[in-house]
């Protein structure tokens, strides 16, 4: 079921910007809002750093992965 929204004391520099791109999209102020809503909600969460170094692999040595040059 669809539900209403209100959003007041939007910044008037933000309610611009949501303007713009929404012109740039061809489409309302209202309708970039659901989209903006919409595809950031729907998004699979974030893995948390953590998470995503632990799952790589443990390959190599760490000179491998040594950018600085020592002067010979």
């Amino acid at each position: 079921m669809a539900t209403n929204l209100v959003v007041r004391n939007v910044e008037e520099d933000v309610a611009l910007a949501l303007k713009q791109v929404a012109a740039s999209h061809g489409r309302s102020a209202e309708a970039e809002h659901r989209e903006i809503l919409r595809s950031t909600l729907r998004r699979p969460p974030r893995r948390p750093l953590a998470e995503v170094l632990a799952s790589m692999p443990n390959v190599g040595e760490d000179s491998d992965f040594d950018t600085r040059h020592n002067a010979s």
